[in-house]
């Protein structure tokens, strides 16, 4: 039995041969080689992804929360913006005490880590303990930040009570959340 074959589709069944081999070869020493490289490298890619998702939702609740503290304690970031004015402050105060004096020659500007702080020597007179500590919480409701230091002097003096006490004031320092 005799095949016969034109000389076209010998041509063609060559060349069609010769491609499925060059395809065989492509594919087993290229695309499956590169496949596996593109399997791993997609794998790291969802790895990073993951740890990309939990850094931006740490992020994120870290924000909340940094505006959360910022909002709740907006009264006290204030204070430690403001100014302290000593004649303001005995205005403020004067009606606890009979006379209220804030010695100058003690008020000192200093920078503690990354605060400026006052510290003023106070003497005042007052009828009873009870209008110094209604003093200490007015101190608490003002707008600075005020720590009263000990000791705390009360010394009778006829029928008024003379104090004096030494404050610190506090206020944040011009560049203290700039980067250096």
């Amino acid at each position: 039995m005799k095949v016969s074959m034109s000389r076209q589709n010998i041509y063609l069944l060559v060349l069609s041969t010769l491609f499925l081999i060059f395809v065989l070869l492509f594919s087993f020493l290229v695309l499956i080689p590169k496949g596996k490289q593109y399997r791993e490298q997609r794998n790291n890619l969802r790895e990073k992804n993951r740890e990309l998702q939990q850094y931006e939702n740490f992020n994120s609740d870290t924000f909340k929360l940094l505006k959360k503290l910022q909002s709740d304690n907006r009264h006290i970031i204030t204070a430690f913006k403001t100014d302290f004015n000593p004649q303001r402050f005995e205005k403020e105060n004067k009606n606890f005490f009979s006379s209220l004096v804030i010695s100058k020659k003690v008020y000192i500007n200093k920078i503690e880590d990354e605060f400026s702080v006052y510290e003023v020597n106070t003497t005042s007179h007052i009828s009873s303990p009870k209008s110094f500590y209604n003093f200490l919480d007015s101190i608490n409701k003002s707008d600075w930040v005020i720590k009263v230091n000990f000791p705390i002097n009360f010394k009778r003096d006829g029928d008024m009570i003379r104090s004096s006490f030494t404050m610190r004031v506090y206020k944040v320092a011009k560049d203290s959340n700039s980067s250096k």
